[in-house]
């Protein structure tokens, strides 16, 4: 735990150093089956959406169809829309995060692991990892309507 919170805290110092306010996108992508897409990095615990930074010159909606094929080979057929934006002051006082819906995405092939992601894979909502992040969950129960929305991811 304490150094997943070092290593964040790093992170965050380094993209200060380039951006004083970092942005990022996650994204809740589901399949024709109503399988939300989640990946498992290597550099910190748990299953997340898939998401990342918004690069210098690029648009919000660029960077999460971006960041789905980087992260899970996605492609988004319909759909992609912006559903929330989060204050993320778990690690920074300085960090947005925009979540986007994905309703209907198609996987051109499975993602294999590399230097970023450990696995990735479709999940049932109701049959999560159990190493889901705690935010992920928030996020999923909000799109549900089973939670109201928290400007805090």
């Amino acid at each position: 735990m304490i150094l997943q919170k070092t290593v964040r805290r790093l992170m965050h110092a380094g993209f200060l150093l380039a951006r004083p306010m970092t942005l990022g996108v996650r994204v809740a992508a589901f399949d024709e089956d109503g399988r939300v897409f989640l990946v498992r990095h290597t550099y910190v615990p748990g299953w997340y959406l898939p998401g990342g930074g918004v690069d210098p010159g690029e648009t919000t909606e660029a960077a999460a169809r971006r960041e789905i094929a980087e992260e899970g080979n996605l492609t988004v057929l319909e759909g992609l829309r912006l559903v929330s934006v989060h204050f993320n002051n778990t690690d920074s006082r300085r960090d947005h995060v925009l979540l986007f819906r994905a309703d209907a995405v198609l996987q051109d092939a499975p993602k294999t692991a590399d230097r970023e992601i450990a696995e990735a894979a479709f999940f049932a909502p109701s049959d999560l990892p159990g190493a889901t992040t705690d935010a992920t969950r928030r996020r999923l129960d909000e799109l549900r309507g089973a939670a109201p929305p928290d400007p805090y991811w």
